[in-house]
C-alpha cells in the first residue's frame, strides 16, 4: 500500500508536461498523491533554465510544487564545480546561467567543459574550443547524456551525441553527474531506503533503469519520449508501465508497490 513508500521520486519534462503543456490529468493526479502524505522529490536532468525559472514555469502551469522539492542535475554539477573548485567553461543554456554565474572566474585557466542541453552552443565552432580545452587537461563533466528529449513538435537531439563525439575526439571520458547515475539517485533520497521508494519517470534508461539501479521501484510512464516497446529494453523490467502519470499515482495509491 502507499503507507509502504515512503519517497516518491518524480520526473518533470515528459511525465507532468511537455514544454509549456500539462500531461493530461498530471496537475489533479499530484494533488492526490500528496493528499497520502508520501514525501515527494522532482528529479530532473533538465539543463535548458535555472532553478528559479524552473520553479516558476511549473507553479504557472498549475502544480504545486515547492522550490526545495526540485532536485536537478545542475544543482548536482554546481556542487560538483564547488567541491573541486573549478573553473568550467559552460555549454549549457543561456536560461540556466543565472546557477553557475558566480562561480566563473575570468582571470583564471579554464579547467573543465561542462555540458548540457545547448542546442544554440552545439555549433562546429563552440565545439572546437571545448574539443581543445580537453587536450588541454580540461575535465569533461556531462550533467547528464540523455540521447533525445520530447519537444512540442517531437522528439529531438539530447546533449548525449555532442558529448560523446567529444569523448571520441579528445580521447577523454566525461564524468556524468546527473541521471541515471547512483550518486545521484542517492542523494535525492537522502536517508530514506531505496526499496521503500518509487520513481516515476518516462526515460527508461534514465529514470527507470537508473533507479532501479539501486533497488528503487519504477513505474515508466507511456508520455514524453516513451517509445513502444521500452519496456523491453532493460533488465530487470520496470515495476509498472503505466499509460501516464495519473495512472502512476493510481497505482501507487491502490496497490503495493
Amino acid at each position: 500500500m502507499a503507507k509502504q513508500i515512503k519517497m516518491v521520486l518524480i520526473d518533470l519534462s515528459g511525465t507532468l508536461h511537455i514544454d509549456n503543456t500539462v500531461i493530461p490529468g498530471a496537475v489533479e493526479a499530484l494533488n492526490r498523491l500528496r493528499s497520502a502524505n508520501i514525501p515527494l522529490k522532482f528529479v530532473t536532468n533538465t539543463t535548458k533554465e535555472s532553478g528559479n525559472f524552473l520553479h516558476k514555469r511549473l507553479i504557472k502551469l498549475g502544480f504545486n510544487i515547492k522550490k526545495d522539492e526540485i532536485f536537478s542535475s545542475l544543482a548536482a554539477a554546481r556542487n560538483l564545480i564547488i567541491s573541486r573548485q573549478l573553473n568550467p567553461m559552460l555549454l549549457i543554456d543561456p536560461a540556466a546561467n543565472e546557477d553557475f554565474e558566480d562561480l566563473i572566474k575570468s582571470n583564471e585557466k579554464t579547467n573543465a567543459v561542462v555540458v548540457g542541453l545547448a542546442p544554440d552552443k552545439f555549433h562546429y565552432e563552440e565545439l572546437t574550443k571545448a574539443f581543445r580545452l580537453l587536450l588541454d587537461g580540461a575535465s569533461l563533466i556531462a550533467i547528464h547524456k540523455a540521447r533525445y528529449y520530447k519537444r512540442s513538435d517531437g522528439l529531438a537531439l539530447g546533449p548525449g551525441a555532442f558529448i560523446t563525439g567529444l569523448e571520441y575526439s579528445a580521447n577523454v571520458k566525461a564524468e556524468v553527474v546527473g541521471k541515471p547515475t547512483e550518486e545521484f539517485f542517492k542523494a535525492a533520497l537522502g536517508d530514506v531506503p531505496p526499496k521503500e521508494s518509487v520513481m516515476i519517470g518516462d526515460d527508461v534508461k534514465d529514470d527507470i533503469a537508473g533507479a532501479q539501479a539501486i533497488g528503487i521501484k519504477g513505474l515508466l510512464v507511456q508520455t514524453g519520449k516513451y517509445r513502444n516497446g521500452d519496456e523491453d529494453t532493460i533488465t530487470p523490467r520496470p515495476t509498472k508501465v503505466c499509460s501516464s502519470f495519473v495512472q502512476a499515482v493510481e497505482y501507487i495509491l491502490n496497490k503495493e508497490v
